[in-house]
């Protein structure tokens, strides 16, 4: 899909593409005004199609890495991924003819428009993730061997560096303890690869589907219909094509703690109460997040206790029962009445090769992976 965006359909944009995030990416709400700050310098955002590339054009991945909880009192800027961008470009000995995101999340759908006006560069509509990870070398492109340095890595304060890694993990690991010592949020430019390789390893229209969502979602708002509803409807027919809410509910406890560059841990929803959620009082959900939420779990005095109801890579949401407005992961508050929604992965990201890469054993967790329309069938 290509598409020249506007201040108009920006909203629904950074909208969808926080609902992709999973919990994670970093908020929009920065990134957002980030972009909208170039457009109405003048410059253009140009959102263009894999197939309108020649082939060997040079195209680099470019995102924030860093904890989410962090980008709340350290604003990015777009000085930081041109200064990234620029570092890989001298180390390379071209330019780069165009950029992608690397994750299809939240701040890190909007940081490559922001550099891409900036650079005056087109944006490829496709990206590594299909949603939000917290590690770099959780891609598609890694999955089919492509390697991730030199990357280019640059900080607030006019600090860059190229990292040549001897494979992807150890560039994530590299990568991470500059992060760190770079105060938590650093930009990077990586991936750098021809649009040859990209059409074969990239996860496809990614930017188009979050503004699908986005704009599904006001919609629904604008005519008082039900945010979910519309939802499922957006995916449907897309390489994301179940949506399920998993549960509605309220938080009752956030363990979060942002640690060695990431922010871990877990929330609880309860279910019923006062506001006539579904279930019995005592049905609960836990959500377990490294940045992006990775496990929900049900609880409850009740056969399907300690049941998995969704399980990364599969996608899962937390949405404002209201609205529908996506909630990450740092913003996460007791009191607060959420939606918890997932989504299924597109194929490319359900083969063995993919989940050794990014399914849960990737995280650490002792559950296989079983696809969402298993775990939680549709309601007929």
């Amino acid at each position: 899909m290509s598409f020249t965006l506007t201040p108009e359909n920006l909203d629904d944009l950074a909208e969808g593409a926080a609902v992709l995030g999973t919990g994670g990416g970093g908020d929009p709400y920065i990134g957002r005004l980030l972009v909208e700050r170039q457009l109405r310098a003048g410059r253009d955002v140009r959102i263009v199609d894999l197939g309108t590339l020649r082939d060997d054009a040079l195209v680099v991945a470019v995102a924030m890495m860093g904890a989410p909880t962090v980008f709340i009192e350290k604003l990015p800027s777009p000085e930081g991924s041109v200064a990234a961008l620029r570092a890989l470009e001298r180390h390379l000995g071209r330019a780069v003819d165009a950029i992608m995101p690397l994750e299809a999340g939240g701040l890190n759908s909007m940081m490559p428009l922001v550099a891409a006006a900036a650079a005056d560069l087109p944006v490829v509509d496709a990206d590594g993730m299909g949603r939000a990870f917290p590690e770099i070398q959780m891609v598609t492109f890694n999955v089919a061997g492509v390697p991730g340095s030199p990357m280019g890595i640059a900080s607030d304060h006019g600090d860059s560096a190229v990292i040549e890694a001897a494979d992807n993990d150890r560039m994530e690991w590299l990568a991470r303890g500059l992060t760190i010592r770079m105060g938590g949020a650093a930009y990077t430019a990586s991936y750098p690869m021809s649009a040859a390789t990209v059409r074969e390893t990239a996860v496809p229209g990614t930017l188009g589907l979050a503004l699908r969502i986005g704009t599904a979602l006001r919609t629904a708002r604008e005519h008082h219909r039900d945010p979910f509803d519309a939802l499922t409807a957006a995916l449907r027919g897309t390489f994301y094509s179940h949506g399920r809410v998993l549960f509605r509910g309220k938080v009752v406890d956030v363990d979060r703690t942002t640690v060695g560059g990431f922010a871990r841990g877990q929330v609880t929803l309860a279910a019923g109460g006062e506001s006539g959620d579904p279930g019995d009082p005592g049905d609960r959900i836990v959500i377990t997040f490294q940045n992006e939420h990775l496990v929900a779990v049900r609880e409850g005095g009740h056969e399907r206790d300690g049941q998995v109801a969704a399980i990364v890579p599969d996608l899962i949401c937390t949405l404002n029962t209201e609205t529908g407005r996506p909630v990450t992961t740092e913003a996460l508050a007791y009191g607060q009445r959420l939606t918890v929604y997932a989504i299924s992965t597109p194929a490319i990201m359900r083969s063995p090769e993919a989940l050794a890469c990014f399914g849960p054993s990737a995280f650490g967790l002792d559950r296989p992976y079983t696809p969402l329309e298993e775990l939680t069938p549709a309601t007929p």
